[in-house]
């Protein structure tokens, strides 16, 4: 991919490939940093491409690379790797040693996001300032442009597309979880180039030549969308106050950084385009990047980094006084305005989209946690709280501009939220954990008034705008780099929310408010399917333990289970109780929760209850017969305990078979053919004795248990086991009774 003007053979390059099939990994490192330190940056010019690609993987997913989504912590090769690849290490080295003398390197448009792809392709710019003044033209049409990148950007690029690019890896390889090389190199630059104390390190090869070179202004002619004359960049805006270059180190350092994040929005965040969203909010549009779990999970990392990066802002830089920010060095600008200029818009698209198609089981909660971390980013200002202590005090007053600019980061993504856990099984723990964060979240104290100021600022009148043009601030990265975006005019928090919201949902957009007539009866809807959950975790809950109560002495039968797990489909394998357990303490407390947001109180809450206790009722009542609460449960009554004489009066009064054979078993053993009671009795127990009944009292005669104990006894000696002789038994006695039924009448008469 490189494209130096004259394509010369590299020897250098031809010897280390063969080395990379040939020698051992940690000698193969060695050398190259040796020949980083000794060869020229004329010769490192040739290798380089081959060099990341050798480390992170091509763009197209030919090659491999180093694997670093599968090199753990505890592998032999992970500590060689994160030393080489460290951003003091020999490759940034390298990086610089190049950056010096001004190479450039290709990229062809065909690998860029999809969004960005089809804007160049069609002639209009992209609204980054990553993309100008880089396309090369070449004379076979727009097909084939590319990028024309610096090392530090082609470095930057295709590490980030390492991370979603489809690969052929080998079999048997599991991605982990987050301590995988990859997730920790994310963690390590953005914590390197964007301090949350301090400066960024100058680069050992300082060099005027390596700063990004602003993009030139374009005349108006020009179809680039989101872009006006006014496009300069950060660094020479900076420079322009200064009255030396060298009088701040940073003024030259600082593009490294915007460098390094507009290429992780870019690659992480920029594959759904926003005028898709505004037409197509369907979950039924199918669109040809999926993310993975762990691409959501970098990109919660570089969420929360931002936030603490945004919060490491000096206290006197925080207020919107133009005259403040007129001395104040380009880190702490670029940290003034990063979240709301660079991530806001496409993290919201790229959440939406998620939230609409992502699959519905427990994967969702790294997009949750996504979500949640963006929303709260009062959790990263690095103070030391208490987090119980901070949860009661609630979210400080100055975060509340920040909801109002953000206003549909809370509402719009709750009610894609609601519209996800009606349609999952909330028995699940994993579930009822996801309710839970999103509930204890928004009610935190402080923040659904916040919610509503914000709301309350949208649906102003038009009329407070005065006159003001809408469309100039509909895109949060309007005006070529962010500095160029820091507009005085707007300074009305009415305005603000209404770019805002009109910007990521269109002019025309139907707005829900989170706390009106439609969304609270949505949440009602959620608050009784919460409860019907939580009384059926409560329902396996006792039903586990009456199973695990009553194994042991199930298992003498040989018919005790020997995993109770079967009970509870959603749990874990080995502790399925205390799932449940938890489960109902999550569902638990949501409703509280859900009760503190929406402002219900016991008496709605109740009512709620009410109507759906009466129509579990309603469903049981065609299944139990006729009962009486207890101090120990239901009791039967005495209608109860008669319910089904019916069906057995019904089965004995018929004249066949089944009558006769009903008659043995149920008729009363207390009346003797000739109609004379053995005790004295009231006409009414004499009439209710007469009638068809169940009767055990025979199990209850010593000479019955006698004759069960010589069956056994007389089971074992032909090795008849527990459940054989029981069966035996009981189809015996069935037996006995259809003989009974089909003799009796010719034995009674002989």
């Amino acid at each position: 991919m490189a494209a130096p003007a004259l394509q010369q053979p590299s020897f250098l390059l031809a010897n280390l490939k063969v080395d990379s099939t040939t020698k051992p990994f940690l000698q193969r490192c060695q050398e190259l940093v040796k020949v980083i330190d000794d060869y020229t940056a004329k010769e490192l010019h040739l290798i380089f491409p081959w060099l990341v690609e050798s480390v992170f993987g091509s763009l197209d997913g030919v090659i491999v690379g180093w694997n670093l989504q599968f090199l753990q912590a505890r592998s032999n090769e992970y500590n060689i790797v994160m030393d080489f690849l460290d951003p003091s290490g020999p490759m940034m080295k390298l990086v610089y040693k190049l950056q010096a003398e001004e190479y450039k390197y290709e990229i062809p448009v065909s690998f860029l996001p999809g969004p960005v792809k089809a804007s160049i392709q069609e002639g209009v710019l992209p609204d980054c300032p990553l993309f100008h003044n880089k396309l090369q033209f070449p004379l076979s049409g727009l097909q084939t442009l590319s990028l024309a990148l610096n090392p530090f950007e082609y470095y930057m690029f295709i590490f980030a597309s390492s991370l979603i690019t489809p690969k052929n890896y080998p079999l048997g390889q599991h991605v982990s979880s987050l301590d995988n090389a990859y997730f920790v190199l994310v963690d390590t630059y953005l914590k390197y180039f964007l301090p949350t104390e301090g400066s960024v390190p100058p680069s050992p090869f300082a060099d005027n030549r390596g700063s990004v070179s602003p993009p030139a202004p374009r005349a108006p002619s020009v179809p680039f969308a989101g872009y006006g004359i006014h496009s300069t960049s950060l660094l020479k805006r900076h420079i322009s106050h200064q009255p030396s270059v060298t009088a701040d180190p940073a003024a030259q350092e600082i593009w490294r950084s915007e460098a390094l994040l507009q290429v992780f929005v870019e690659i992480w965040l920029h594959h759904y385009s926003l005028e898709m969203y505004q037409k197509l909010q369907s979950p039924q549009v199918k669109e040809t990047f999926t993310p993975t779990e762990e691409h959501v999970l970098v990109v919660r990392l570089l969420v929360k980094h931002l936030h603490a990066f945004s919060c490491s802002l000096k206290p006197e830089q925080v207020c919107s006084s133009p005259s403040a920010h007129s001395h104040a060095s380009p880190l702490e600008e670029f940290k003034r305005v990063v979240v709301q200029r660079f991530v806001q818009q496409k993290l919201y698209v790229f959440l939406q989209h998620c939230f609409g198609h992502w699959p519905l089981d427990a994967s969702f909660r790294a997009v949750l946690e996504t979500w949640l971390s963006y929303i709260q980013p009062w959790r990263y200002t690095g103070e030391n709280t208490n987090p119980q202590t901070d949860q009661n005090k609630g979210v400080p007053e100055k975060w509340g501009l920040f909801v109002q600019e953000n206003l549909l980061m809370y509402t719009k993504l709750f009610q894609g939220f609601l519209n996800r856990v009606v349609r999952i099984d909330l028995v699940n723990v994993k579930n009822a954990l996801m309710v839970f964060r999103v509930a204890k979240v928004f009610a935190q104290p402080n923040l659904s008034e916040m919610i509503q100021k914000g709301e309350q600022l949208f649906l102003e009148p038009e009329h407070v705008l005065h006159h003001r043009q809408h469309r100039v601030f509909l895109t949060p990265s309007h005006g070529g780099s962010f500095l160029s975006a820091r507009q005085s005019v707007v300074t009305d928090r009415v305005f603000r929310v209404k770019s805002h919201v009109y910007g990521l949902e269109g002019q025309d957009c139907q707005y829900k408010q989170m706390f009106g007539t439609e969304l609270r009866g949505a949440v009602l809807k959620l608050i009784q399917i919460i409860a019907q959950a939580r009384q059926t975790a409560k329902r396996i809950s006792d039903h586990s333990a009456e199973v695990a109560a009553n194994n042991s002495f199930m298992s003498w039968f040989g018919m005790g289970s020997p995993d109770l797990n079967y009970t509870f489909n959603g749990g874990e394998v080995d502790d399925t109780g205390e799932c449940v357990k938890k489960t109902h303490e999550f569902l638990e407390r949501s409703l509280d929760y859900l009760c503190q947001i929406f402002r219900l109180n016991a008496g709605q809450l109740s009512q709620l209850m009410a109507t759906l206790g009466s129509g579990q009722d309603d469903g049981n009542s065609r299944q139990l017969p006729d009962c009486v609460q207890g101090e120990n449960g239901l009791i039967l009554t005495d209608l109860g305990r008669m319910q089904f004489g019916g069906h057995m009066e019904a089965l004995c009064s018929r004249p066949d078979f089944l009558g006769r054979l009903g008659r043995h078993y149920l008729a009363s053993p207390e009346v003797k053919a000739d109609g004379r009671q053995r005790s004295p009795e009231t006409r009414r127990t004499a009439e209710r004795n007469r009638r068809p009944r169940l009767s055990l009292r025979t199990l209850a005669s010593y000479r019955t248990l006698l004759m069960l104990l010589f069956l056994y006894l007389f089971g074992v000696l032909f090795s008849f086991g527990p459940i054989s002789s029981t069966l035996l038994i009981l189809t015996g006695g069935f037996l006995y009774g259809l003989f009974i039924t089909l003799f009796g009448d010719k034995l009674k008469s002989q």
